[in-house]
C-alpha cells in the first residue's frame, strides 16, 4: 500500500490541512531560508546551527524554541521513511519558494523513490492577484490538490541546482539562468529576480524593499509604526514577509525617520529615497548573507537589472 507525506509551509496551514479530507501524515517546514546563511548540506549539523545562530541573534529565538518548532519537525521528516508519495504546500512569494527549494534538494538526497508533487497557490483563474493557501475556500484547496503538479527528475534536480546556486557566495550565476519555463516552478522565476533585487541598489545603497518601505512611509504617512507594519503588509506579498521581517528592516533604517508617531522622514531620509545621496556606507554589514552570499559584497544596478561584485 501507498501513503503520503504532506510537508506544509507553516503551523496554521497545517491546522488547517488536518481539517481537509486528505489522507496522510503532515510535517511542518518552519525555517525561513529566504533570510541569513544557508549552507547547501540541508539537514546537517553544520546547516542547523548556522541557522540557530542567525535565528538567535538577529530574532531572538531561544535554543528551546528553535528545538520546539523546526528540529522536531525536521526529526520526524527524518523518521517518515516509508512513504512513497510526498506532498508539498508552498506558496508563490519568495519566503515559500526558497523553502520549496531546500525540501526538493533534502529529498533529492534522501527520499530518491519518492514520487513528489507540489500544491502552489497563486493565480485562479479570473482574478488579477495572486492567493496565499491561507485566503483558498475549502473547496479550491481541494481541487488545487486534485490538480497539483507531480514532479519529473529533471524538476527535482533543477531545484537542487538553484539551491545550490542560492547558498553559493555569488549570486551573479543565478542572474545568468534563462531556462526556467522548461521546469514545473511557475514562481521561481520571478521569486529569484526578487532575491536579487535585496542586494542594495548602485543608486543609493538600499534594496528593493528598503526603498519602497521608504516610499510607502513618505507617500501615505501612517499615524504609528504599527500602521506603518500593517501598510507594509498589505502593499505587496510578493515576498511573503511577516511583520518581524518588516519591524527588523525599519530599525536597521531608523537613523532616516524622524518620527514614527506620526512616522515621518528626516531629511537625509528623502534625500536617499530621491537617490540623491548614498546611504550604503551608514547601513553596510559584513555579516549579512542573503543565502551563501554577503549582501553588501555586491550591488543591484537597476537601469540594467544585474548585479555587480565590489
Amino acid at each position: 500500500m501507498s501513503s503520503t507525506l504532506h510537508i506544509t509551509n507553516g503551523g496554521n496551514f497545517t491546522d488547517r490541512l488536518k481539517n481537509l479530507p486528505i489522507k496522510g501524515d503532515i510535517i511542518t517546514w518552519n525555517e525561513m531560508l529566504c533570510e541569513g546563511k544557508t549552507l547547501n548540506n540541508v539537514g546537517s549539523e553544520s546547516f542547523w546551527k548556522t541557522r540557530f545562530d542567525f535565528l538567535s541573534k538577529n530574532y531572538k529565538v531561544s535554543k528551546a524554541k528553535f528545538i520546539d518548532l523546526t528540529l522536531k519537525e525536521y526529526r520526524s521528516l527524518c523518521n517518515h521513511k516509508k512513504e512513497d508519495k510526498i506532498v508539498l504546500w508552498f506558496e508563490y512569494d519568495l519566503f515559500c519558494q526558497i523553502n520549496m527549494l531546500a525540501v526538493v534538494s533534502w529529498l533529492k538526497m534522501h527520499r530518491r523513490y519518492a514520487e513528489i508533487s507540489v500544491v502552489c497557490s497563486g493565480e485562479i483563474e479570473g482574478q488579477s492577484k495572486l492567493f496565499s493557501l491561507a485566503e483558498l475556500t475549502d473547496e479550491q484547496l481541494l481541487n488545487h490538490y486534485e490538480e497539483r503538479t507531480f514532479l519529473r527528475q529533471d524538476d527535482i534536480e533543477y531545484a537542487d541546482y538553484i539551491w545550490q546556486l542560492y547558498c553559493s557566495d555569488n549570486p551573479i550565476r543565478l542572474e545568468n539562468l534563462t531556462d526556467f519555463a522548461k521546469y514545473r516552478f511557475p514562481y521561481l522565476e520571478k521569486a529569484i529576480e526578487l532575491h536579487l533585487q535585496r542586494f542594495p541598489s548602485i543608486k543609493n545603497g538600499l534594496n528593493s524593499i528598503e526603498n519602497n518601505l521608504l516610499e510607502l512611509a513618505s507617500t501615505q504617512k501612517p499615524k504609528t509604526k504599527n500602521e506603518f507594519v500593517k501598510k507594509l503588509l498589505l502593499a505587496d506579498n510578493s515576498y511573503g514577509f511577516g511583520d518581524i521581517q518588516y519591524q527588523k528592516m525599519i530599525t536597521s533604517l531608523k537613523p532616516l525617520f524622524g518620527s514614527f508617531n506620526p512616522v515621518k522622514l528626516t531629511k537625509k531620509g528623502k534625500e536617499i529615497l530621491e537617490q540623491q545621496t548614498s546611504y550604503y556606507s551608514c547601513i553596510q554589514d559584513n555579516n549579512i548573507y542573503l543565502g551563501g552570499a554577503l549582501k553588501y559584497n555586491f550591488l543591484y544596478n537597476t537601469n540594467t537589472d544585474r548585479i555587480l561584485k565590489l
